[in-house]
Order: structure tokens, then sequence, then C-alpha cells
């Protein structure tokens, strides 16, 4: 599957105008495929239907369809009835991504005149089950183009970041590790390339990633990591530089990051500092990663004084996420990851926070691509708006100023995950105490962290004072004072907060 993004559905369903918008935010070119059918016939639409056969306009319609598949990259406006032969039907998936429009009340109203008083009732469509056959549906609102391309870019899983120097591609969905090699191609990059992944997601995906890049003519090699946060080294950084020498990596060759948050900021970063910058790609295979730590550019290691004090911003060159590597991650790594979803959901998205409520039996059941790539949209619109933490970026950093003084105060010994469950209970009843927050918020997290399986109190073994200490030295302060990110309500957070180290400290007891 390549860059290939085709909007399907009836009449007046607007995927002309959602298409341009689309095409537009993905910067790929976009077709409609009447009008190219129209332009090829010299021709209008009308008078090509009306002149030629069914079984005539239709071959057209798939002599079209096949110079779109074959071009592999951009957005293309399907006509009504365009997939109803099977022929069609299978050029179009086995191409691209298909999104069937569905129009809402509203629209569909719009569609004709049928509702109003004296006129006849509007014919239903004849297609209407065919419509209903495709997997991937959205259902459009009447009037709001920009929040139906919002909903469309989840729904494909594709979106492109722009805001810190060069823009990059997000793709999210079923499959995509065995795109790489033709998503890489279709960029230009060839040349050399060195796969970073773990002692865990190497043996595991590392055939796939080196199979799909070699089908694509890129020399491979790969640099096997010791798993775990307390490997979040400058050691490990220096092995990872090592394996680029014996590569021979030159700056127009291109890192690759797969695995988790730990893989992802380490191989970014010796990205980063190798012959001072090379392109580097990311393949999460954790909900934490997909959702978070893939996404805006962080990259770097710790040190014994805490986490991420060495680092820089340099966002990968793409980021593929194949929501399958979620199938056989560990309970613990899926909850874990569901902590982040949570967070995006208070900081800007209250259905997907909904969508947590719903507890982790039914997510695991249903870790569909669409509720993946819905909770990274939230971070990729947020960098978007503030690449470079001035502002309302800030407010990612929820839950995690106390969630990193809980991970240091426990020596690593707890997920990320867990210590940002604890951190947004804690930061929430901060919140409360000084006013910002109704009463209440941080018990309707509390329980849907619990439902998540997430642990909302911090442990009694853990040393208060410690965490304490660690959050002072947080990476956020700002004039010798640590700020943080607030919620104010579901949907709100607040930036920047000065709190009274006297106040944390009895939100910590």
């Amino acid at each position: 599957m390549n860059d290939l993004f085709l909007l399907y559905g009836p009449p007046r369903s607007g995927k002309t105008t959602i298409g341009r918008l689309l095409a537009e935010r993905l910067d790929l070119p976009f077709v409609d495929l009447d009008a190219r059918l129209a332009e090829q016939a010299g021709r209008p639409l009308s008078a090509l239907r009306q002149g030629e056969s069914e079984a005539s306009f239709r071959g057209r319609e798939t002599a079209a369809l096949r110079q779109a598949a074959s071009d592999g990259r951009g957005v293309v406006a399907l006509g009504d009835g365009a997939l109803l032969a099977p022929l069609n039907r299978g050029l179009a998936e086995d191409a691209g991504v298909v999104l069937c429009l569905e129009p809402g009340p509203e629209t569909a109203a719009d569609a004709g005149a049928g509702d109003a008083p004296g006129a006849p009732a509007r014919r239903p469509d004849p297609f209407s089950e065919h419509y209903a056959s495709f997997p991937r549906r959205l259902a459009v609102a009447p009037g709001v183009p920009e929040e139906n391309a919002d909903a469309a870019q989840i729904a494909m899983g594709a979106f492109r970041v722009r805001g810190m120097g060069a823009a990059y591609d997000v793709r999210v969905g079923a499959g995509r590790l065995d795109d790489l090699g033709a998503l890489l191609a279709a960029r230009g990059w060839q040349g050399r390339a060195v796969i970073a992944g773990d002692e865990h997601t190497l043996p595991e995906y590392g055939r796939r990633a080196l199979q799909a890049l070699e089908q694509a003519g890129i020399e491979t090699r790969t640099c096997r990591l010791p798993a775990g946060e307390a490997h979040k080294t400058i050691e490990t950084v220096q092995a990872l530089w090592r394996s680029f020498l014996e590569a021979r990596l030159e700056r127009s060759d291109t890192v690759v990051a797969l695995g988790g948050g730990v893989v992802g900021d380490l191989a970014g970063f010796a990205a980063s500092t190798w012959l001072r910058g090379v392109r580097w790609v990311g393949l999460p295979t954790t909900l934490l990663a997909m959702a978070d730590s893939s996404l805006g550019g962080k990259t770097g290691a710790d040190l014994p004084q805490g986490k991420n004090l060495v680092g820089a911003f340099h966002p990968p060159a793409l980021v593929v996420a194949d929501t399958d590597t979620l199938v056989s991650l560990p309970d613990a790594e899926l909850r874990a990851g569901l902590a982040e979803a949570v967070k995006h959901g208070i900081i800007a998205d209250p259905e997907l926070f909904d969508q947590c409520a719903e507890g982790f039996d039914s997510l695991r059941q249903e870790m569909s691509a669409e509720f993946v790539s819905r909770a990274m949209a939230v971070k990729i619109r947020t960098i978007e708006r503030d690449p470079y933490e001035k502002g309302e970026r800030a407010g990612l950093n929820l839950g995690h100023t106390v969630g990193h003084g809980i991970e240091k105060a426990a020596r690593f010994t707890l997920r990320h995950g867990e210590a940002v469950a604890m951190g947004l209970v804690a930061e929430a009843r901060l919140a409360e105490r000084m006013g910002l927050a109704h009463a209440g918020l941080a018990d309707l997290i509390a329980g849907v962290l619990a439902g998540l399986g997430l642990p909302a109190a911090i442990p009694a073994g853990i040393d208060r004072r410690v965490v304490a200490e660690a959050i002072q030295l947080d990476k956020k302060r700002a004039g010798g004072v640590v700020r943080f990110a607030l919620p104010v309500r579901i949907g709100e957070v607040r930036t920047g907060v000065a709190v009274d180290p006297a106040l944390l400290a009895e939100v910590l007891v």
C-alpha cells in the first residue's frame, strides 16, 4: 500500500471538498476521477454518461482508476458507484486506503428538494447497501469541511506534521510495516539504512523491516540494543554510533528506530549527532510510542540524575505505525500506552477520554487503527501549533512532571505509563487544591485509569522526598521554578503553572 487515499460515497457527501483539503494537508496531488474522465473524453461528464453505455462508461472509470493506482500517491475523489464493479473495488483497495463518506441527515437533505413542503420524497440511494459494505466509513457533518477533514485524517491514518524544519509524514494502520520500503522509495530515499531495535523488537519484527527495505533496493544492517529504560544511556548511544560507523552511514542515509519509546529516543538522538544529523524513521511498536514518543522530535538519553537530561530536537523524517504490532503486546505494556491516550483525551479530546472509559477489556478486544490514530492526532495537532514548546505544547507534559519524579524514585522499576497515570491523578489533585479544576476531576480520572488496570495512587514504598527532589531537577523549570501543566476540565489544560513546593508535598503524601 502506497500513499494513495481514495474518497468514495454518494453525491453531495463532500468527496471533492474534503479531498482537496486532505491533499493540501498531506502535500499530495488531488485527482477528481469524474473530472479526469471528462477531460480525457473532451466533453462534460453528463454528456459522457448519456452518450455511452453503462459498460463503456465503467470501462473508462477502470482505466482512470488504474492510472491513479499506478501513480501510487495522491488523494482521489471517486464518482458515485465507481467501485460497484468488483474489479474496480479490488483495484482501489489493493492500491490504497478507501474511505466511504456518509452524508449526515442535514447534508443528505441538502442533496435535493425532496424535503421541501409538497415536494416529492427523495428516492433512496440505490447504492446505499454497497456503500455500507466498506469497512472504513465516516459520517460527514454539514457545513464544517475542516472538521470533516480532521475526522477523515483520523479514519485514514494519514498526517503531515509541520513546524519543526522539514515537514514529515505519519502513516497509521494495520500491516504498514510491510510498506516501509515503498514509502522510503517514493520519497527518493535510497542508499543505506541501519535498523535499531532492542532484544524484543528486533527478533520479532526486524526481518519484516529488513525485507521491506531490501526489496526497495536499500542496503540495510541491524543494530541490537539492550531493552529497558535502564539502558537509555550515553553508553547505548555510543553502541549506535559504532554501528553507524560499521555500516558507513552517510548524511543521505537513514536510521530506522524499531521499537518503543526508549529505542526511538536513543536512535533519534544518535541520528541527530551522527555527521551532525542524519535522517531517521520511526517504527513505533508500542501504543505508548505511537501516541507519544515517536512524534515531535524529542530525542535523548538519561543521566543518573534524571530522565532525558541530554537530548536534542531532531524530528523524524517519517513515522510508520503498524497497529498489528499491538496484537502481541503484553497487557501491561498496552495499559501503559493507554495512560497516554487518557492524557490526550484530558488535554484536547473528550471523545477519546470517553472511549478510554469503556475499560481495558473492551479496548483490548477492539484496539482499532482509528483509536490509535485518534490518540496520535492530539499530539500531532499540538506540536504543529507549538513545535518548540513555547506555550501550548507544554500541555503534553500533563502527568509527566510528577510521573518522571515517581520513575526516578522507583529507580525505573515502574513502566513509564504507570508513572504517568499516577502523575495525572496527582496533578489533577493539585489543580483542584489550587482552584483551577472542579472538585471531583481527580476522582473521575482515577476511575477511568482504574478501569484500564492502571494505578492512580503512588505506592507506599516510594520515597516522596526523592520524588519532590527529582521534580525540582525537572528540565521544564524556568527561572529556578518548575512549571506544571495542570488540567482544568476534560478537554482543557493550563500550562506554565507555578506550584508551591509545600502544596506539592501535601499532594504527594
